[in-house]
């Protein structure tokens, strides 16, 4: 992988940020808790995301200063469920900033990234050998998926 290659990951992480955003903007507040198909309502999604988010910039982190570290994963839908995270009743301001904050602060990280850095990586312990390569593809997929959730019926 090139530096183009690593400015190119930096690009699709930044536009993967927009395209939530941009679905965000297009939801009805009226439709934060109306139940969608796929089991999560709107206000559920925002409230992961951000939790997600910024757990994934903990990871980067810890990828890149603690080579061999553990990362640990976590029972999503548990915590979407958990009545003390709230994420059935909160207001969604603060998880959208948190959303925000994390996706920028993992930029700032990533645009400072050598091509050595790509070959860091640690054991997650739900899916085995987690590197940033692995980091990326997740990443960068994340918000599009769950922009994609967001506009679903």
């Amino acid at each position: 992988m090139s530096n183009e290659e690593l400015k190119a990951l930096a690009s699709d992480y930044q536009a993967a940020t927009e395209v939530f955003l941009a679905a965000y903007a297009k939801l009805d507040p009226a439709d934060l808790d109306k139940p969608k198909s796929d089991g999560w309502n709107p206000r559920q999604v925002i409230h992961h995301l951000a939790d997600s988010e910024s757990q994934s910039c903990a990871r980067l982190k810890r990828l890149i200063a603690e080579p061999g570290t553990i990362i640990q994963g976590y029972d999503e839908n548990k915590w979407a469920q958990n009545p003390t995270l709230g994420y059935l009743v909160l207001p969604i301001e603060a998880s959208l900033a948190l959303f925000k904050a994390s996706r920028q602060a993992s930029l700032e990280i990533i645009k400072r990234l050598e091509f050595a850095d790509l070959s860091k990586s640690g054991t997650h312990t739900e899916s085995g050998a987690y590197d940033l390569r692995k980091w990326f593809r997740s990443y960068i997929n994340h918000p599009k998926d769950h922009a994609n959730q967001l506009l679903a019926n």
